[in-house]
C-alpha cells in the first residue's frame, strides 16, 4: 500500500484563492502560480479556509480576493486576521468575457476572480478603518431616514388630495415646511368613517415617529464629532467652506475618511462621479453626462452645497453666472461642484480652515 506523503513544503509558493461570497457558503477556487488546482464550497468561514490551506498547502503564502458586496469588509478583515492576504474588489473592474457575463455561475466567478488575481489584473478598493465606517453607517442611516420622512409626507399630502381635503390657505406655506401647526391641523382632519380616519392618523404617527428618531440620530453624531478632537476639527475646517453645513462635512469625512489615497483632484473627481461618461472610438469621441459610477452619497451632498454656495460665495456666483452663458445650469453646477470639491481637498490635505478670497 502506498504511503500518504505528509511532508509537504510550500514554502515560498503563491497560492491564489478566489471567493464566490454568499450567506450560506463560499465558493472558492484555488490556483498555484502555473496551474489551477481545485474549486470547492466551504462554509462562510475564514478560519476553515485557512485550515483547508494549512492542510494542503502548508507553508505557503496565501492571497484571496472578492467582490465588494452584502458583507461589506467585515469578510475581508476576518480574512487578513486569519493570515490570508485578502484584497475586496469592485464587481465592475474585473476582467469578465461576454460568456461569463451571458452564464454567471459561483463557480465559474471564483474561477474568474482566482485567474485574475494571479495575473494581477486585480486593483483593490479601500477598505476603512472598522470606527470610520460604523461612523459612517449612522451618517447614512440619517440620510435614510430623510428620505422616509418625505415619502411618508407625500403619502399624507396624496391622501388628502385623493379625498378632496384641501390644505388652508394659511397653513400652505407651513404644509411646505411641515410646520408644528400643519401637524395639529392634520390632527383635526375628519374623514367620512373611521377607515380613512385611521390612515391619516397611522402615518402621521409615522412621519412624527421618524422625526423624533431623525433628531436623535443627529444629536448622537454631534456628540460622537465633538467627543473626538480629530473629528471636531476636521468639521469644523470643513464648515468653513461656503455651502459646507455640519451634515455634509460629517458625510465628507466619513465617505472620504483619508484624503491622501487619492493622488491628485482628477482622481477624488472620479472616485465622487463628477467626471462625464465617454465612448471614443475610430474617429468618434463622444462625451455624455456625468458618469453612472459614483460615491452616490458624496455626489449628492456635493451638488446641492454647489447651490447653496453660489448663493453665499460671490467668486462661485460669479463662476457659476460665467459657466452658464454657455452650457445648461445641470451642467454649470457640476463644474462649481468641482471647485467646491477642490478647496475641501485643500482643507483636509493642510489640516485648515478656507479663507474666503475676494473676487
Amino acid at each position: 500500500m502506498e504511503s500518504k506523503v505528509s511532508n509537504l513544503d510550500y514554502g515560498g509558493h503563491k497560492i491564489f484563492i478566489g471567493l464566490d461570497v454568499h450567506l450560506t457558503n463560499w465558493k472558492a477556487t484555488i490556483m498555484l502560480e502555473e496551474t489551477p488546482f481545485k474549486t470547492f464550497s466551504l462554509d462562510p468561514s475564514a478560519l476553515l479556509l485557512r485550515r483547508y490551506l494549512e492542510k494542503h498547502f502548508p507553508g505557503g503564502e496565501y492571497f484571496s480576493a472578492y467582490e465588494a458586496g452584502f458583507t461589506g469588509f467585515s469578510t475581508h478583515r476576518s480574512l487578513e486576521q486569519n493570515g490570508i492576504n485578502n484584497i475586496v474588489v469592485n464587481p465592475a473592474d474585473i476582467p469578465t468575457t461576454d460568456k461569463e457575463r451571458k452564464q454567471k455561475e459561483d463557480k465559474r466567478d471564483s474561477r474568474k476572480i482566482a485567474n485574475s488575481l494571479r495575473n494581477g489584473q486585480l486593483q483593490a478598493i479601500y477598505i476603512p478603518k472598522a470606527e470610520m465606517e460604523e461612523l459612517r453607517s449612522l451618517v447614512r442611516y440619517r440620510k435614510t431616514l430623510v428620505k422616509e420622512i418625505s415619502r411618508n409626507k407625500a403619502r399624507v399630502k396624496s391622501f388628502l388630495y385623493r379625498n378632496g381635503i384641501s390644505i388652508p390657505l394659511e397653513l400652505s406655506g407651513a404644509s411646505k415646511y411641515w410646520s408644528h401647526n400643519f401637524t395639529n391641523w392634520l390632527k383635526t382632519v375628519k374623514l367620512t368613517t373611521d377607515y380613512g380616519h385611521i390612515v391619516l392618523i397611522k402615518t402621521l404617527e409615522i412621519v412624527i415617529h421618524l422625526r423624533t428618531t431623525l433628531l436623535n440620530i443627529t444629536k448622537d453624531i454631534k456628540r460622537i464629532v465633538k467627543e473626538d478632537a480629530q473629528y471636531a476639527k476636521a468639521i469644523a475646517d470643513l464648515k468653513s467652506i461656503p455651502g459646507i453645513g455640519f451634515i455634509v462635512a460629517v458625510t465628507l469625512l466619513t465617505e472620504i475618511e483619508e484624503i491622501y489615497r487619492f493622488k491628485d483632484l482628477d482622481h477624488l473627481c472620479s472616485f465622487i462621479g463628477l467626471v462625464p461618461s465617454t465612448n471614443s472610438t475610430g474617429d468618434k469621441d463622444r462625451t455624455r453626462g456625468i458618469t453612472h459610477r459614483s460615491n452616490k452619497p458624496l455626489r449628492e451632498v456635493l451638488i446641492e452645497s454647489a447651490w447653496v454656495a453660489i448663493r453665499n460665495d460671490s467668486s462661485m456666483a460669479l463662476a457659476y453666472s460665467n459657466l452658464s452663458k454657455r452650457m445648461e445650469p445641470n451642467k454649470a453646477i457640476i463644474r462649481i461642484a468641482k471647485k467646491l470639491l477642490n478647496r475641501i481637498r485643500y482643507v483636509l490635505k493642510n489640516n485648515t480652515t478656507y479663507e474666503i478670497k475676494s473676487v
